[in-house]
């Protein structure tokens, strides 16, 4: 006798759950991957800025959350995204329109990019599909370090307007 699919089924459920979890953490993974082509952009045009040698910490901090996000998603048994997708189209338009008006505007352009990037960890903390162990992975890791980028970002932006 067949079993009738039930999808309120706690298996079914878990495995919805967890498959939800995938994707989430590879969404979040893509927006790391297109914050670090972004700031490389950044960092390739403005390598004589004040800034640099910060901009170059942000991409690594960016390059090491990439990198817990994809042993995350391989950890839950799913294919880890190996490019930024669209996102890196959206980040690469956004930084063409700010190389356009020089280096106050791309730091301007990346807070804005930390800003997506802690609503994103924001929202996946309250999103009932992401499972424990990602949100710990959230909460201990990733969301701080935007958390920091953004004030750092926004101190450069400060900055860069006092000597304007």
């Amino acid at each position: 006798m067949e079993i009738p699919f039930d999808p309120a089924a706690p298996m079914y459920h878990t495995a919805h759950i967890h498959d939800r979890c995938i994707c989430i953490c590879n969404r979040l993974l893509r927006g790391e991957l297109s914050a670090v082509e972004t700031y490389t952009q950044v960092i390739d045009k403005y390598t004589h800025s004040d800034a640099d040698e910060i901009l170059r910490q942000i991409r690594k901090d960016h390059s090491r959350s990439a990198n817990l996000l994809s042993a995350n998603v391989r950890d839950m048994s799913g294919e880890p995204e190996k490019n930024s997708g669209a996102w890196g189209l959206v980040a690469t338009v956004a930084q063409g329109a700010a190389n356009l008006f020089g280096p106050r505007s791309a730091i301007e352009s990346l807070l804005k990019g930390e800003e997506a990037d802690r609503d994103d960890y924001e929202n996946a903390l309250l999103d009932e599909n992401v499972g424990p162990e990602c949100k710990e992975l959230i909460r201990e890791d990733l969301l701080p370090a935007v958390l920091h980028h953004v004030s750092t970002l926004q101190e450069l932006v400060i900055r860069n307007e006092h000597e304007s």
